[in-house]
């Protein structure tokens, strides 16, 4: 394949230098300091015409290749009810793109052909039809609109409000590495606040809150159960991350002091997935797609998909984050007196990161 690239760019570069020559010779005739020959202009221009035409087929042929050559890599197994949504909008919207490029580049270079100049021809002089300016306005238009408006229907789907019953996962992302965060039993996050992030504490999850006392943090891989809805609610503690979940569609900015969110239904578990892919070694995960510094390669976390019971199973198997760190808890029970001074704050900053 490099053998091949470096006779494309030698032969491109005496394209390059035999049309520079051209150049050369064409201004000097402009410039009258020099003679066309006869019979110049005609092969000119039938060498040219003929060039374009090659250059149509053979640019079409490689497109082709390649295109199916990477379908695999293009086309990451689907892993999602989301996913779905948005695979059908990106292919209806490439296919209509595609068969308006093909056709548009087929005739820009059949054209070239065709009507290329001619010393004993002169051009058509065609300067006006209102009739065909509004067929070529309008038809664009309606199909626009079309694609807006299926567009702006998918994204109102997936960035609609999460069901009740959903799964909460607390997705935060940092210079360089993504933290998660579950809710206990009680099925609720405790309020967080960043004036208490410290080295142990990363979240800055305020202990005095009883919501928190059984919050799971940071477990090894972020698990999710299969056809359930999973609610990421996202934010960054430094600068912009993105959170990118290739086989289940999803994409969403983490933004520091703006919360966001996203939610899906997940339809593969891990092992099923390995199954279709026929790679044992196959993991979902979650990546940044964000440029967010030096060590923005290391931002990848494992996302294992359950059955539904086996994720029950390994929810019960984790520890709350304050029965590992009692000593970051006893802070917090130190100041307990002060509790109901302080609790109009907590509960302000519970509501601005409420999603």
């Amino acid at each position: 394949m490099i053998t091949i690239a470096i006779g494309l760019s030698i032969l491109l570069l005496f394209v390059v230098l035999f049309l520079l020559f051209r150049i050369g010779t064409l201004a000097s005739i402009f410039r009258g300091s020099s003679q066309r020959a006869v019979g110049t202009t005609k092969t000119s221009n039938k060498v040219n015409s003929m060039l374009l035409l090659l250059f149509m087929i053979i640019g079409g042929i490689a497109f082709a290749w390649s295109f199916s050559a990477s379908w695999d890599d293009m086309n990451q197994p689907l892993a999602s009810v989301h996913g779905e949504w948005t695979d059908e909008l990106f292919w209806t919207t490439m296919i209509i793109i595609g068969i308006v490029f093909v056709i548009t580049q087929v005739l820009l270079f059949w054209y070239s052909y065709k009507y290329q100049h001619q010393d004993e021809k002169r051009a058509y002089y065609y300067p006006h039809n209102n009739k065909l300016e509004l067929i070529w306005t309008m038809i664009p238009a309606v199909v626009m609109a079309i694609l807006v408006f299926a567009g702006w229907k998918t994204w109102t789907n997936i960035t609609s409000a999460a069901p009740a019953d959903a799964v909460v996962v607390e997705v935060m992302g940092k210079q360089f590495n993504w933290m998660v965060r579950y809710p206990g039993a009680d099925g609720k996050l405790g309020i967080t606040k960043t004036s208490l992030i410290d080295a142990t504490n990363e979240f800055g999850i305020d202990f005095s809150d009883p919501n928190a006392q059984d919050d799971i943090v940071n477990p090894l891989e972020l698990h999710i159960p299969k056809g359930k809805p999973v609610l990421f609610k996202i934010r960054s503690r430094d600068v912009i991350h993105s959170v990118f979940l290739p086989h289940f569609r999803q994409k969403m900015d983490a933004v520091p002091g703006m919360p966001t969110k996203l939610w899906f239904v997940p339809t593969k578990t891990t092992s099923e997935m390995q199954n279709e892919t026929g790679n044992p070694e196959f993991k979902y995960e979650l990546a940044c797609t964000e440029i967010c510094g030096r060590g923005h390669f290391a931002m990848r976390y494992v996302v294992v998909v359950d059955e539904p019971e086996d994720y029950e199973a390994w929810l019960a198997g984790q520890k709350a984050f304050a029965s590992q760190n009692p000593d970051v808890v006893a802070k917090f029970q130190t100041t307990k007196a002060d509790q109901p001074a302080t609790r109009l704050d907590a509960a302000a900053e519970e509501e601005k990161t409420e999603l």
